[in-house]
């Protein structure tokens, strides 16, 4: 693979964190051509995770998101066209047909598509005060609806859900959660772990319901109340879908790609087509690390992998083969996870589950595959070298809060 000519020209499709980090990557290893990143917002590459905390409690501005300043998009020579679709692949040609008729020509194309918030299938979903929250223009549409007093109904007991219940309470609201599964972040953690966050935000004032169905949501012409499957109804001045997202790959699969949950890419995120690459949440790649086919939703994710898209191009292919990391703020809480803790085989606890400090972590065959902390940066940091090492440790060392975790390190 050659480095690519000055004369070239790379267009990104998905102007995110994963678009953002392709196109400053380039450019900080040296690439001299020409880069087109398209978005469907108007707005330039700014990070999400702050959305349903900080941007959404008013203590972070619009312009303390941004990835990629106007100024400093201009300075890097990045082309930004904002507000516009992609709608069609060429490959043959190699152009990419945009919404505003536009066509751009590419010699390198990266699909950094992001996804979409799932939207709920219920009657009423489709009232104005039921919102989703994947953007900017998502959460000052919220805002408006964000007033002491008022009544949130939050959907789906995730990352997203328990965030934006834990604002929405500081700002004096009553806050409900409705998640139809059994236990809250059952997707993401054991349920001692769940429990712990079902209690925190019980006794912030939440009413916090698992296992429950909703049959409808009444009013028009705005929702003024929820129906459950049992016939009771709850108030509610607004709904938030924190329901999780779908990966957008329309674009990829229209033109011939191979996409299964996700755009189907290599080691060096390239897909079918030498000339398209794809990264962040709408990538599923391999894994050697977990022996399977990934598709992360992750900052952390988007990031690197975009880091290895950018060397790809630029002839300095590198496997992307990463542990996975996450986390979460709620209350003055951190939540930060590193691993997949599914099919561990034990649990060790270092801390009291029923204190605001604590990890838990997870083995398999005695190799320590993942941890979720609470409160505890430190062992975090720790935990994360350990999992990436494959680190076999000892057990009763794990739980022993006298131990370091630090020197685990060398005997792993």
């Amino acid at each position: 693979m050659s480095e690519p000519a000055a004369t070239q020209t790379i267009v990104i499709v998905g102007a995110g964190q994963a678009g953002g980090e392709t196109a400053s990557e380039l450019r900080k290893q040296g690439f001299t051509g020409r880069i087109v990143l398209v978005g469907d917002e108007t707005h330039v590459p700014y990070r999400r995770p702050p959305l349903s905390k900080a941007y959404l409690s008013g203590t972070a501005t619009e312009e303390s998101l941004y990835i990629l300043p106007p100024a400093g998009m201009e300075k890097a020579r990045i082309e930004f066209i904002g507000g516009v679709r992609a709608e069609r692949i060429d490959r043959a040609a190699r152009q990419l047909h945009l919404s505003d008729g536009r066509v751009l020509d590419y010699d390198k194309l990266v699909l950094a598509t992001g996804g979409r918030a799932r939207v709920l299938s219920l009657p009423g979903a489709d009232r104005p005060n039921v919102f989703p929250l994947r953007s900017i223009a998502d959460v000052q549409a919220l805002r408006a609806h964000c007033l002491q007093g008022k009544s949130a109904v939050i959907v789906g007991g995730g990352f997203i859900g328990l965030e934006v219940a834990a604002v929405a309470t500081k700002l004096g609201m009553k806050v409900t959660v409705l998640e139809g599964l059994p236990r809250v972040l059952a997707r993401v953690t054991v349920p001692e772990v769940s429990a712990f966050f079902e209690r925190i935000h019980r006794e912030a004032g939440v009413d916090l319901r698992t296992g429950v169905q909703i049959a409808a949501f009444e009013g028009e012409p705005a929702v003024t109340h929820v129906l459950l499957g049992d016939g009771s109804r709850i108030a509610a001045d607004f709904i938030l879908a924190g329901i999780g997202q779908l990966p957008n790959v329309e674009l990829a699969q229209q033109a011939g790609l191979a996409v299964d949950n996700g755009i189907v890419v290599d080691e060096y995120s390239r897909t079918a087509d030498p000339d398209i690459y794809a990264a962040g949440d709408c990538a599923n790649h391999p894994n050697e690390f977990y022996g399977c086919r990934l598709r992360l939703e992750s900052v952390q994710n988007a990031m690197e992998q975009g880091r290895v898209v950018a060397s790809a191009l630029l002839g300095k292919p590198q496997v992307y083969n990463v542990v996975p990391w996450f986390w979460s703020d709620q209350y003055d809480l951190k939540l930060q996870m590193v691993g997949l803790s599914a099919g561990f085989d034990r649990m060790v606890v270092r801390g009291d589950f029923n204190s605001r400090a604590f990890a838990a972590f997870y083995l398999k065959e005695g190799r320590l595959i993942a941890a979720d902390t609470v409160g505890r940066p430190q062992d975090f940091m720790f935990a994360k070298k350990l999992v990436a090492m494959r680190a076999v440790v000892d057990p009763q060392l794990l739980a022993d809060e006298a131990v370091s975790l630090k020197t685990l390190l060398p005997a792993a």
